[in-house]
């Protein structure tokens, strides 16, 4: 499986309380992806926008689930899967901590040149909730025309 240059657009929304309003960035960067089989990865590197400057994140999506693993200055390795709970660690040069996440609701449509993706999930630490997150990531070929144009999903 070769993997190809892509960039990679990516909208990430969080909610610390019901009374906050949505906090939200937007990056745009380059990465590596590959499908194969109906299966796809997603790999590039976090930037000082996102805080996690010196981390790589790759994402392996599989038809009922996603995982996403982050290693470098933090490590971590998230299960999303639709209407279940998973533990994971939480590591950073600050300690570690486990916590939950809960994912509402994942949808894909990714393909051999890319395509986009959605997850909405909620983190808790201790049963308590810490978070609402979503991301949209939307993946095109660096060399295509359609780089530049987010696609529907």
């Amino acid at each position: 499986m070769e993997m190809k240059d892509v960039i990679i657009s990516i909208m990430g929304t969080q909610n610390f309380s019901v009374d906050d309003d949505d906090d939200s960035v937007e990056l745009v960067t380059d990465g590596k992806y590959c499908f194969f089989d109906d299966e796809a990865t997603l790999t590039y590197m976090e930037s000082e926008l996102t805080g996690l400057e010196g981390t790589k994140t790759s994402f392996t999506v599989k038809p009922m689930s996603i995982v996403m693993s982050r290693e470098g200055t933090l490590n971590s390795s998230m299960v999303f899967e639709e209407g279940k709970k998973h533990y994971f660690l939480y590591e950073t040069p600050y300690g570690s901590a486990t916590m939950g996440v809960n994912t509402n609701r994942i949808m894909t449509k990714l393909g051999e040149h890319g395509g986009k993706m959605e997850i909405d999930y909620v983190i808790d630490f201790d049963y308590s909730i810490v978070g609402r997150n979503k991301f949209v990531i939307d993946i095109r070929e660096s060399n295509s025309a359609e780089a530049v144009q987010p696609a529907p999903l």
